[in-house]
């Protein structure tokens, strides 16, 4: 996997991916940015949510649930001194669906941490990561 990174101007970075997708990044203004695009930090947790709700939705599938919908809410805590580092986050995972089994989105939420998802597990080297989630009906 390849991604390249050019800088625009001021604080503003834009990140191109191998599949050909780009996302423009950006610093708040007291640190030189214009506040145009989310900082890298934050990309960094969007990605995580994102490849652990692939995950989760994948396997609830898999499992023929009538999945019809996941939101992931990440809370992340920094350490205070450089590198800052994330040292603590929380998924939060609001699975929708038609006669969900609980212990069936409670085994996808647990496959996706410990075993499929790259970003969230590689983040948990350094970060406590918790996990926890709630069914919506439909």
């Amino acid at each position: 996997m390849k991604a390249r990174i050019k800088w625009v101007e001021n604080a503003s970075f834009l990140g191109i991916t191998e599949s050909n997708h780009a996302i423009l990044m950006d610093g708040p203004p007291e640190g030189g940015g214009q506040n145009l695009g989310p900082r890298p930090m934050e990309t960094l947790l969007v990605g995580a949510g994102g490849c652990t709700a692939y995950d989760v939705v994948h396997i609830l599938k898999k499992s023929r649930q009538a999945v019809t919908g996941c939101e992931v809410k990440i809370g992340a805590e920094r350490a205070s001194e450089d590198p800052k580092v994330f040292i603590r986050i929380h998924f939060h995972y609001i699975v929708a669906g038609r006669n969900l089994k609980p212990q069936q989105v409670e085994r996808a939420v647990r496959l996706s941490a410990e075993k499929y998802c790259s970003a969230s597990i590689m983040l948990g080297k350094t970060a406590t990561v918790t996990h926890d989630f709630e069914i919506v009906g439909e």
